[in-house]
């Protein structure tokens, strides 16, 4: 039996990080990840589609966030089951008991909405669904799941939502996964294989044991987005294939520019992205730079930031430091209160004084302004 494994699709991001332009082409791109995945299953002949979790990015979006989810599940060639997780739990606001869904949803759609065994549609396949009732549950839901199951030669998938203990840098959450309790049910036969959603890194826990991940990107420093898992249950064991899907990229990018060489090696960098209109960059920036240098990189910020879908500058303050230099500002031949209020704004650059940032932005305008002939 095969079937396609995902989760965390997140529908009506909002993505407030993007540009105002390319925020509505992203929020498109994670419908977008629908209509991929539908094409796969077609392709791959698989059985049926699991989504483990936070299908919705809450409870409390616009109606034409789940319209728009209707037509691309609708491409979907193969039932669909979709778990309520921590972003849109079961609760009494669910988007799944609103009237919109319950009227609209498509009929090879379905809700795991308990934990009671679900035969999947034109299979003998079982899903063990463990859905969210809450933002935050007092135990954890996948071993509360497994106490009730007893082994069983049928071909059985437990669909659940939350971070292992390993995974879950919050010692004291109680929802954390039970690691453990999952392995000893795939070996005493109790599940055949389970699908996690929360990391939105593909990730292994074991062969058994899998993280989809998200389909499209949702953050900078996920190890391994835009993916879904094919998954192969046979007599001699799980196999999985991880294929992706997703089209967008986020990603960091660390430097230290102190010379006007590196200036250009940063934009080099830049400019030789491909898919720039679907990345977001964060720059971390470092180094001591003049004026007339923060200048030069301010400009090369700023093409970028017109054909990237998104460009911010990140880092502590104090990595990238603004150190006026005697070259800067002595063609302006500025006098008398003009050139003590330059004199002023430089000391207090070179200080370490609380408003020396301030001074450092205010001389990089003024080098600006005056070099735009404005």
């Amino acid at each position: 039996m095969r079937f396609i494994a995902s989760a965390d699709w997140q529908l009506g991001m909002a993505a407030a990080f993007l540009d105002d332009e390319a925020r509505p082409r992203y929020t498109q791109a994670r419908f977008d990840a629908i209509t991929r995945i539908a094409d796969l299953a077609e392709q791959r002949d698989a059985a049926f589609v699991v989504v483990a979790g936070d299908v919705f990015e809450s409870n409390h979006l616009d109606r034409a966030v789940i319209a728009r989810a209707f037509e691309a599940l609708r491409r979907v060639p193969v039932p669909v089951y979709l778990l309520p997780g921590n972003h849109d739990p079961l609760d009494a606001s669910s988007i799944y008991r609103s009237r919109q869904f319950r009227n609209g949803c498509p009929s090879h759609v379905h809700v795991l909405e308990s934990t009671a065994p679900v035969t999947v549609d034109g299979s003998d396949a079982e899903l063990i669904g463990v859905p969210w009732f809450t933002k935050r549950p007092l135990t954890d839901l996948v071993a509360d799941a497994l106490s009730g199951l007893e082994p069983t030669d049928a071909t059985r998938v437990l669909v659940g939502h939350g971070r292992t203990e390993a995974l879950n840098r919050d010692r004291h959450d109680p929802t954390a996964v039970d690691e453990d309790a999952l392995r000893s049910a795939v070996d005493d036969g109790r599940i055949t294989f389970a699908v996690l959603g929360d990391r939105h890194a593909t990730y292994a826990v074991s062969d058994a044991i899998w993280y989809p991940g998200t389909p499209e990107v949702t953050a900078r420093r996920e190890a391994d987005p835009g993916n879904v898992l094919v998954v192969d249950l046979d007599g001699s064991g799980p196999t999985t294939e991880k294929v992706s899907v997703g089209e967008w990229t986020f990603t960091e990018h660390a430097a230290e520019v102190t010379h006007d060489a590196d200036i250009e090696a940063l934009e080099a960098a830049l400019d030789d992205r491909s898919g720039k209109h679907r990345t977001a960059i964060w720059l971390r920036l470092s180094g001591t730079l003049s004026v007339a240098q923060r200048a030069r990189l301010d400009d090369v910020v700023e093409r970028a930031a017109d054909v990237y879908a998104g460009v911010a500058l990140v880092g502590e303050p104090g990595e990238l430091v603004v150190v006026p230099d005697d070259h800067d500002f002595s063609d302006l031949a500025l006098v008398g209160a003009s050139q003590s209020a330059v004199d002023d704004l430089v000391r207090e650059a070179r200080s370490q004084g609380r408003d020396a940032r301030v001074a450092q932005d205010a001389l990089g305008l003024l080098y600006r302004l005056t070099r735009s002939g404005r």
